[in-house]
């Protein structure tokens, strides 16, 4: 006779796929948000990230374009932090965070194909959210 365990009840094991999707996603959205937050202040990936910044809300951000997007570095950079150091807490802020730039990219119009892109991020994500709430502990127990 076999006993058969709930997941939420198993300890966690590196060939558990869960939790292999979970450590992959954890790492590549504490990683992604802080290169991209720091592209904000080197433009290496692109030469003008404030083209991707609606006219609209740019009018209600003080200052100008530049700054709102140093802005926007600082809160992606602490964003992957975030993720890292609390992926409970931190995933749904780059779900919801992703949720804005697609609104916003819908606004500047042309970037389409961009906001379907981090629609799917989005996706992933709220699949990282679900993961951090089924593996809570977020590091694998050691076998005896």
């Amino acid at each position: 006779m076999s006993v058969r365990t709930d997941r939420s009840q198993r300890a966690a094991s590196f060939h558990d796929p869960g939790y292999q999707a979970l450590c992959a996603l954890r790492l590549g959205f504490a990683v992604l948000p802080i290169l991209f937050g720091l592209d904000k202040f080197t433009n290496i990936l692109t030469a003008d990230w404030t083209r991707y910044l609606a006219p609209s809300l740019d009018t209600g951000i003080p200052g100008d374009a530049a700054t709102a997007m140093s802005i926007v570095g600082v809160i992606e950079i602490v964003a992957g932090i975030v993720v890292l150091l609390y992926p409970r807490l931190g995933a749904p802020v780059v779900a919801a965070w992703l949720g804005a730039i697609i609104v916003n990219l819908l606004l500047v119009g042309g970037y389409g194909d961009v906001a379907l892109r981090d629609f799917g991020l989005m996706a992933a994500a709220l699949v990282l959210t679900r993961l951090a709430w089924a593996y809570p502990t977020g590091l694998p127990a050691r076998r005896a």
